[in-house]
């Protein structure tokens, strides 16, 4: 069975002439062990496509199930229970707390997490596969585009989700970088038993992928 399945989901926004379909039918499923990618350009419906499979935004139409779990049916607290103990996020933003340091960042993860995060030691060999750990006691705006990534990376894979949403994980990276964020994304995959789904037009993560989709206006196909 699946980890996480979308089945006919729609999505629309506004009404009337300026109504906007921004996923047309889109069926998709994602198991654990796999490396899942999601291509195509901008404004085409993956950044909504992966909030809704985050349970971040509600589908106009269709189901969006979380190990068998039907999101729409769940309690707004319910849903939040299932994005902090299940599902880790990387997002564009990055969402780094600005007036916290970097470590920083990850002792506010232990406050709102109490159990089964990374070790001490897994989280220093992960801040140095990503070459970031050097700048522990760095603030946000002490970092450049591509440290912030990392850092946004690191942070959600610290607390061991079991479905990581990746939305252009490698945009401000370049390409050693991206060898390191791919090769990280499919070892979670392949030897953690994780489900990722990573977002992108960065066409140099195809290597690592499983299974790649593409999604163009709304509307979403699967590679053979």
């Amino acid at each position: 069975m699946a980890t996480l399945l979308l089945q006919n989901v729609n999505k629309i926004f506004g009404q009337g002439s300026a109504q906007v379909n921004a996923l047309t039918d889109i069926n998709f499923s994602a198991d654990y062990g796999k490396l899942s990618l999601i291509l195509g350009p901008s404004g085409s419906g993956k950044s909504t496509f992966l909030t809704i499979a985050g349970g971040l935004q509600t589908p106009t139409s269709g189901k969006v199930l979380i190990n068998d779990k039907n999101v729409q049916t769940l309690t707004s607290k319910q849903r939040e229970k299932i994005r902090l103990n299940h599902i880790g996020f990387v997002l564009q933003s990055y969402n780094l707390v600005p007036y916290l340091t970097v470590a920083d960042q990850f002792k506010l993860v232990d406050k709102i997490k109490k159990k089964n995060n990374m070790s001490a030691d897994q989280l220093t060999a992960l801040l140095k596969q990503l070459g970031i750990n050097n700048l522990i006691n760095k603030y946000p705006d002490e970092l450049s585009g591509g440290q912030s990534q990392r850092v946004a990376i690191a942070r959600a894979l610290y607390p061991n989700p079991e479905i990581i949403l990746a939305d252009e994980p490698t945009a401000a990276l370049d390409t050693e970088r991206v060898e390191e964020v791919g090769k990280i994304l499919a070892e979670l995959a392949h030897t953690q038993q994780r489900a990722v789904i990573v977002v992108t037009h960065d066409l140099r993560l195809r290597k690592f992928a499983d299974n790649i989709y593409n999604i163009i206006d709304g509307k979403m196909t699967q590679e053979k």
